[in-house]
C-alpha cells in the first residue's frame, strides 16, 4: 500500500511540473547570417506581446562565430561603441521584419558585442548587424539574414499524461521484477 501511494504521490508532482512548465515564459530560436558572421541561439521573452506586437526579450543563450553569448544588454542602453543608438530588446512573430531599428544587443565570450536590427531607413530596408571590438574601438556594420522562431509548448494535459504513463510504467516493471510469495 505504502508503495502505491509514494508512486501516486510522484505522479501528481509530475503532473504538477509539467503543467507548471507549460506557463513558462516563451522560447524562441533564433539566427543569423551574413559575410563572415554565423549567429545563433535561444531567447526567453515575456509571455505577452506589447501593443505593437512586439515580445520583449529577456535573456538569451548561443553564440556568434564561436564566442559564446554571456549576456543581453539591457533595453534603453546601447552595446559599447554604438552610442547614442539603444537597442530595445524586442522580437516579433512577422510576417514583416522581426527587429525594429534598435534591434537587441549581446556581449561575448570574446569582450566583443553585437547589435542586430532592422535598418528601415535604408533605401532598400533590411537587417544589419553592429558588432564592435572594445577597447579599439573597432567596428562593423553589416548585412544581415535575421530569422527567430517561437518553439512551441506542449500542452499541460500531452504533458501530463505523458508523465503518468512513464510513472505507471515504472510502477509495472517494479511489481514484475518483484519475487512471488
Amino acid at each position: 500500500m505504502c508503495r502505491c501511494v509514494s508512486i501516486s504521490a510522484l505522479t501528481a508532482l509530475l503532473a504538477t511540473v509539467c503543467i507548471t512548465a507549460a506557463g513558462a515564459s516563451p522560447v524562441w530560436k533564433w539566427s543569423y547570417s551574413g559575410d563572415g558572421i554565423q549567429a545563433s541561439g535561444t531567447f526567453i521573452t515575456l509571455e505577452n506581446a506589447d501593443a505593437n506586437g512586439g515580445y520583449l526579450i529577456t535573456a538569451i543563450t548561443g553564440a556568434r562565430n564561436g564566442e559564446r553569448i554571456t549576456a543581453l544588454q539591457p533595453a534603453g542602453t546601447a552595446i559599447p561603441g554604438n552610442e547614442p543608438y539603444t537597442v530595445d530588446n524586442l522580437v516579433f512573430k512577422g510576417p514583416g521584419p522581426q527587429l525594429t531599428s534598435h534591434g537587441f544587443g549581446f556581449a561575448t565570450s570574446g569582450g566583443n558585442y553585437s547589435n542586430p536590427f532592422y535598418a528601415d531607413f535604408l533605401p532598400a530596408p533590411g537587417y544589419l548587424e553592429f558588432f564592435s571590438m572594445p577597447p579599439s574601438h573597432s567596428h562593423t556594420e553589416l548585412p544581415i539574414l535575421f530569422s527567430a522562431t517561437l518553439v512551441p509548448a506542449p500542452e499541460p494535459a500531452t504533458g501530463a499524461l505523458l508523465y503518468t504513463a512513464i510513472a505507471l510504467a515504472g510502477l509495472t516493471l517494479r511489481r514484475m521484477k518483484q519475487p512471488r510469495q
